[in-house]
Protein backbone atom coordinates (compact mmCIF):
# COMPACT_ATOMS: atom_id res chain seq x y z
CA UNK A 1 0.00 0.00 0.00
CA UNK A 2 1.41 3.27 -0.81
CA UNK A 3 2.34 5.49 1.87
CA UNK A 4 2.40 9.26 2.04
CA UNK A 5 6.14 10.29 1.09
CA UNK A 6 4.68 14.02 2.79
CA UNK A 7 1.48 15.31 3.75
CA UNK A 8 0.35 18.35 1.57
CA UNK A 9 -1.79 21.13 3.05
CA UNK A 10 -5.51 20.51 1.95
CA UNK A 11 -7.34 23.07 2.32
CA UNK A 12 -11.40 24.26 1.56
CA UNK A 13 -12.50 20.29 1.39
CA UNK A 14 -16.27 20.82 2.17
CA UNK A 15 -15.81 23.26 -1.10
CA UNK A 16 -18.84 21.58 -3.56
CA UNK A 17 -16.81 20.63 -7.47
CA UNK A 18 -20.62 19.40 -8.74
CA UNK A 19 -23.49 21.60 -7.69
CA UNK A 20 -26.03 19.05 -8.79
CA UNK A 21 -24.44 15.77 -7.15
CA UNK A 22 -22.71 17.72 -4.03
CA UNK A 23 -19.51 16.45 -4.46
CA UNK A 24 -16.55 18.33 -2.83
CA UNK A 25 -13.07 18.98 -3.43
CA UNK A 26 -12.79 16.40 -0.48
CA UNK A 27 -14.16 13.85 -2.42
CA UNK A 28 -11.94 14.03 -5.15
CA UNK A 29 -9.29 14.11 -2.51
CA UNK A 30 -10.44 10.96 -1.24
CA UNK A 31 -10.64 9.25 -4.85
CA UNK A 32 -7.55 9.72 -5.47
CA UNK A 33 -6.47 9.04 -1.98
CA UNK A 34 -8.23 5.19 -2.57
CA UNK A 35 -7.50 5.52 -6.46
CA UNK A 36 -3.61 5.79 -6.29
CA UNK A 37 -2.96 2.32 -5.64
CA UNK A 38 -4.33 1.89 -9.28
CA UNK A 39 -3.42 5.01 -11.49
CA UNK A 40 -0.08 5.30 -9.99
CA UNK A 41 1.82 3.39 -12.72
CA UNK A 42 0.41 5.42 -15.07
CA UNK A 43 1.39 8.81 -13.69
CA UNK A 44 5.13 7.74 -12.82
CA UNK A 45 7.49 9.23 -13.91
CA UNK A 46 5.86 11.76 -15.93
CA UNK A 47 5.85 14.79 -16.66
CA UNK A 48 2.21 16.37 -15.57
CA UNK A 49 -0.33 18.82 -17.49
CA UNK A 50 -2.28 20.60 -14.60
CA UNK A 51 -5.91 20.81 -16.00
CA UNK A 52 -7.14 23.13 -12.23
CA UNK A 53 -10.69 23.99 -11.74
CA UNK A 54 -10.57 25.52 -8.53
CA UNK A 55 -14.37 26.49 -7.82
CA UNK A 56 -15.52 23.14 -9.34
CA UNK A 57 -16.83 21.87 -12.91
CA UNK A 58 -18.72 25.02 -13.02
CA UNK A 59 -15.78 27.48 -12.33
CA UNK A 60 -13.19 28.39 -14.92
CA UNK A 61 -10.60 25.93 -15.80
CA UNK A 62 -7.12 26.26 -17.00
CA UNK A 63 -4.54 24.43 -17.80
CA UNK A 64 -0.93 25.24 -15.49
CA UNK A 65 1.89 23.18 -17.11
CA UNK A 66 4.65 25.10 -15.42
CA UNK A 67 3.72 24.55 -12.22
CA UNK A 68 7.22 23.06 -10.79
CA UNK A 69 8.78 26.13 -9.33
CA UNK A 70 5.93 26.33 -6.91
CA UNK A 71 5.79 23.05 -5.95
CA UNK A 72 6.80 21.79 -2.44
CA UNK A 73 10.97 20.71 -2.37
CA UNK A 74 9.23 16.95 -2.14
CA UNK A 75 7.45 17.10 -5.21
CA UNK A 76 9.82 16.02 -8.48
CA UNK A 77 9.96 18.25 -10.89
CA UNK A 78 11.16 18.11 -14.67
CA UNK A 79 12.03 21.07 -16.79
CA UNK A 80 11.49 21.19 -21.33
CA UNK A 81 11.72 23.08 -23.51
CA UNK A 82 8.36 23.73 -24.76
CA UNK A 83 8.06 25.32 -28.74
CA UNK A 84 4.57 26.69 -27.75
CA UNK A 85 5.59 29.08 -25.23
CA UNK A 86 9.16 29.05 -26.52
CA UNK A 87 10.86 28.69 -22.81
CA UNK A 88 11.87 25.95 -20.69
CA UNK A 89 8.88 24.65 -18.73
CA UNK A 90 9.05 23.36 -15.38
CA UNK A 91 6.74 20.12 -14.93
CA UNK A 92 5.33 18.59 -12.05
CA UNK A 93 5.92 14.57 -12.12
CA UNK A 94 3.44 12.56 -10.14
CA UNK A 95 5.70 10.16 -8.82
CA UNK A 96 3.96 9.23 -5.44
CA UNK A 97 0.76 9.54 -3.55
CA UNK A 98 1.16 12.77 -1.90
CA UNK A 99 2.14 14.54 -5.32
CA UNK A 100 -1.14 13.30 -6.27
CA UNK A 101 -3.15 15.01 -3.68
CA UNK A 102 -1.13 18.08 -3.69
CA UNK A 103 -2.43 18.10 -7.39
CA UNK A 104 -5.71 17.13 -6.59
CA UNK A 105 -5.70 20.13 -3.73
CA UNK A 106 -5.09 22.72 -6.35
CA UNK A 107 -8.12 21.69 -8.37
CA UNK A 108 -6.89 19.25 -10.39
CA UNK A 109 -10.00 16.97 -10.92
CA UNK A 110 -8.61 15.54 -14.12
CA UNK A 111 -5.08 14.42 -14.44
CA UNK A 112 -3.22 14.51 -17.56
CA UNK A 113 0.10 12.95 -17.99
CA UNK A 114 2.92 12.62 -20.87
CA UNK A 115 2.74 9.67 -23.12
CA UNK A 116 6.37 9.30 -22.48
CA UNK A 117 8.56 8.98 -19.67
CA UNK A 118 11.45 11.58 -18.26
CA UNK A 119 13.72 8.98 -19.08
CA UNK A 120 12.78 8.49 -22.14
CA UNK A 121 10.68 11.74 -23.45
CA UNK A 122 10.97 11.51 -27.10
CA UNK A 123 9.80 7.52 -27.27
CA UNK A 124 6.32 7.39 -25.82
CA UNK A 125 4.81 4.10 -24.30
CA UNK A 126 1.76 4.31 -26.45
CA UNK A 127 0.01 5.91 -29.16
CA UNK A 128 -3.58 7.15 -28.59
CA UNK A 129 -6.62 7.09 -31.16
CA UNK A 130 -8.93 9.58 -29.37
CA UNK A 131 -12.37 9.39 -31.42
CA UNK A 132 -14.08 12.63 -30.58
CA UNK A 133 -17.63 13.51 -31.51
CA UNK A 134 -19.20 16.34 -33.09
CA UNK A 135 -22.18 17.81 -31.02
CA UNK A 136 -24.68 15.79 -33.29
CA UNK A 137 -22.96 12.44 -32.96
CA UNK A 138 -24.10 10.01 -31.09
CA UNK A 139 -22.93 7.59 -28.64
CA UNK A 140 -23.48 4.83 -30.88
CA UNK A 141 -21.62 5.90 -33.59
CA UNK A 142 -19.13 7.11 -31.18
CA UNK A 143 -19.17 2.90 -30.48
CA UNK A 144 -19.35 1.89 -34.30
CA UNK A 145 -16.36 3.80 -35.01
CA UNK A 146 -14.12 2.04 -32.29
CA UNK A 147 -15.05 -0.95 -33.42
CA UNK A 148 -13.56 0.20 -37.04
CA UNK A 149 -10.58 1.30 -35.49
CA UNK A 150 -10.23 -2.09 -33.66
CA UNK A 151 -10.92 -3.81 -37.04
CA UNK A 152 -8.05 -2.15 -38.92
CA UNK A 153 -5.66 -2.65 -35.30
CA UNK A 154 -6.49 -6.17 -35.82
CA UNK A 155 -5.47 -6.65 -39.37
CA UNK A 156 -2.23 -4.79 -38.55
CA UNK A 157 -1.61 -7.42 -35.99
CA UNK A 158 -1.49 -4.83 -33.03
CA UNK A 159 -3.24 -5.22 -29.81
CA UNK A 160 -5.22 -2.52 -28.78
CA UNK A 161 -6.87 -1.28 -25.39
CA UNK A 162 -9.42 1.98 -24.89
CA UNK A 163 -11.43 3.42 -22.12
CA UNK A 164 -14.27 5.48 -21.87
CA UNK A 165 -12.70 9.55 -22.62
CA UNK A 166 -14.90 10.22 -19.22
CA UNK A 167 -17.04 12.57 -21.66
CA UNK A 168 -18.32 12.08 -24.95
CA UNK A 169 -15.53 10.13 -26.36
CA UNK A 170 -13.61 6.94 -26.61
CA UNK A 171 -9.54 6.87 -26.18
CA UNK A 172 -7.85 3.23 -27.99
CA UNK A 173 -3.81 2.79 -26.59
CA UNK A 174 -1.76 1.04 -28.36
CA UNK A 175 1.29 -0.21 -26.56
CA UNK A 176 4.71 0.99 -28.07
CA UNK A 177 6.95 0.13 -25.32
CA UNK A 178 8.91 3.30 -25.48
CA UNK A 179 10.89 1.29 -28.67
CA UNK A 180 9.14 4.31 -31.17
CA UNK A 181 9.69 8.41 -31.20
CA UNK A 182 6.48 10.56 -31.31
CA UNK A 183 6.96 10.90 -35.33
CA UNK A 184 6.46 7.30 -35.67
CA UNK A 185 3.54 6.87 -33.23
CA UNK A 186 1.62 9.87 -35.08
CA UNK A 187 2.30 8.88 -38.45
CA UNK A 188 0.98 5.20 -37.71
CA UNK A 189 -1.99 6.42 -35.57
CA UNK A 190 -2.50 8.85 -38.91
CA UNK A 191 -2.42 5.82 -41.06
CA UNK A 192 -5.08 4.08 -38.83
CA UNK A 193 -7.31 6.47 -38.41
CA UNK A 194 -7.26 7.12 -42.12
CA UNK A 195 -7.89 3.52 -43.02
CA UNK A 196 -11.00 3.87 -40.20
CA UNK A 197 -11.97 6.64 -42.27
CA UNK A 198 -12.51 4.66 -45.06
CA UNK A 199 -14.37 2.10 -43.46
CA UNK A 200 -16.86 4.80 -42.08
CA UNK A 201 -16.43 7.83 -44.12
CA UNK A 202 -20.15 9.37 -44.04
CA UNK A 203 -19.63 9.62 -39.87
CA UNK A 204 -15.63 10.23 -39.45
CA UNK A 205 -13.54 13.11 -40.26
CA UNK A 206 -9.51 13.65 -40.01
CA UNK A 207 -10.30 17.40 -40.20
CA UNK A 208 -9.73 18.83 -36.89
CA UNK A 209 -12.00 22.04 -37.50
CA UNK A 210 -14.97 21.28 -36.76
CA UNK A 211 -16.10 24.33 -39.11
CA UNK A 212 -14.68 22.54 -41.71
CA UNK A 213 -15.57 18.59 -40.74
CA UNK A 214 -19.33 19.79 -39.85
CA UNK A 215 -21.29 19.09 -36.43
CA UNK A 216 -22.11 15.40 -37.33
CA UNK A 217 -18.80 14.20 -38.24
CA UNK A 218 -16.84 12.44 -35.55
CA UNK A 219 -12.85 13.31 -35.57
CA UNK A 220 -10.30 10.86 -35.39
CA UNK A 221 -7.82 12.55 -33.32
CA UNK A 222 -4.54 11.24 -33.84
CA UNK A 223 -2.30 13.98 -33.30
CA UNK A 224 -2.31 13.88 -29.12
CA UNK A 225 0.58 11.61 -30.68
CA UNK A 226 3.02 14.75 -30.43
CA UNK A 227 5.52 15.37 -27.61
CA UNK A 228 3.66 17.21 -24.10
CA UNK A 229 0.19 16.54 -25.99
CA UNK A 230 -2.00 14.81 -23.18
CA UNK A 231 -4.98 13.30 -22.79
CA UNK A 232 -6.67 12.38 -18.92
CA UNK A 233 -5.14 9.67 -17.67
CA UNK A 234 -7.05 5.90 -17.28
CA UNK A 235 -8.56 6.35 -13.99
CA UNK A 236 -8.73 10.04 -13.81
CA UNK A 237 -12.18 11.79 -13.13
CA UNK A 238 -13.26 14.39 -15.45
CA UNK A 239 -15.31 17.87 -14.46
CA UNK A 240 -18.55 16.71 -15.89
CA UNK A 241 -21.92 16.53 -14.49
CA UNK A 242 -22.25 12.87 -13.10
CA UNK A 243 -18.66 12.91 -12.20
CA UNK A 244 -17.09 10.33 -14.36
CA UNK A 245 -14.17 8.46 -14.49
CA UNK A 246 -12.00 7.58 -17.59
CA UNK A 247 -12.70 3.72 -17.54
CA UNK A 248 -11.10 1.10 -19.20
CA UNK A 249 -13.10 -1.59 -20.99
CA UNK A 250 -13.63 -4.92 -22.01
CA UNK A 251 -14.20 -5.04 -26.11
CA UNK A 252 -16.94 -7.21 -25.56
CA UNK A 253 -18.25 -4.53 -23.61
CA UNK A 254 -17.91 -1.59 -26.51
CA UNK A 255 -21.36 -2.36 -27.61
CA UNK A 256 -25.05 -0.72 -27.44
CA UNK A 257 -25.99 0.45 -24.59
CA UNK A 258 -22.56 1.16 -22.75
CA UNK A 259 -22.04 4.40 -21.95
CA UNK A 260 -19.59 6.93 -20.43
CA UNK A 261 -21.40 8.09 -17.39
CA UNK A 262 -21.85 4.69 -16.39
CA UNK A 263 -18.40 4.55 -15.05
CA UNK A 264 -18.04 7.40 -11.78
CA UNK A 265 -17.04 8.67 -8.91
CA UNK A 266 -19.18 6.26 -7.02
CA UNK A 267 -18.50 3.23 -8.68
CA UNK A 268 -15.34 2.79 -10.91
CA UNK A 269 -13.10 1.64 -7.69
CA UNK A 270 -15.53 -1.10 -7.13
CA UNK A 271 -15.57 -2.40 -10.88
CA UNK A 272 -11.70 -2.49 -10.79
CA UNK A 273 -11.57 -4.23 -7.87
CA UNK A 274 -13.82 -6.72 -9.38
CA UNK A 275 -12.22 -6.89 -12.75
CA UNK A 276 -8.78 -5.95 -12.01
CA UNK A 277 -6.86 -3.77 -14.53
CA UNK A 278 -7.96 -4.19 -18.13
CA UNK A 279 -5.58 -1.62 -18.91
CA UNK A 280 -2.19 -2.99 -17.86
CA UNK A 281 -0.86 -4.04 -21.11
CA UNK A 282 -0.55 -0.82 -22.32
CA UNK A 283 2.54 -0.33 -20.29
CA UNK A 284 3.65 -3.64 -21.98
CA UNK A 285 6.80 -4.43 -24.20
CA UNK A 286 4.68 -2.89 -27.34
CA UNK A 287 3.68 -3.83 -30.78
CA UNK A 288 6.21 -4.57 -33.50
CA UNK A 289 5.76 -1.97 -35.97
CA UNK A 290 7.77 -2.80 -38.86
CA UNK A 291 5.32 -5.76 -38.85
CA UNK A 292 2.35 -3.63 -38.26
CA UNK A 293 2.99 -2.12 -41.41
CA UNK A 294 3.92 -5.11 -43.46
CA UNK A 295 0.64 -6.67 -42.55
CA UNK A 296 -1.60 -3.66 -43.01
CA UNK A 297 0.14 -3.23 -46.72
CA UNK A 298 -0.63 -6.79 -47.45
Amino acid sequence: MATLKKIPELTHLEKIFWPEEKYTKGDVIAYYNEMYKHIGKYLKDRAESLLRSPDGIKGESFFHKDAGGDAPEWVTTYESWSESTNKNVNYIVCNDKSTLLYMANLGCIEINPWNSRIKYPDEPDYLIIDIDPSKKSSFEQVIETAQAVKQVLDKAGAESYCKTSGATGIHIYVPLGAKYNYEHAKNFAHLIATKTHELLPDITSLERSLAKRGADKIYLDFLQNRKGQTVCSVYSLRPKPGAPVSTPLEWQEVKSGVHPTDFNIKNTLKRLEKKGDLFAGVLGKGIDLRKCLKNIEA
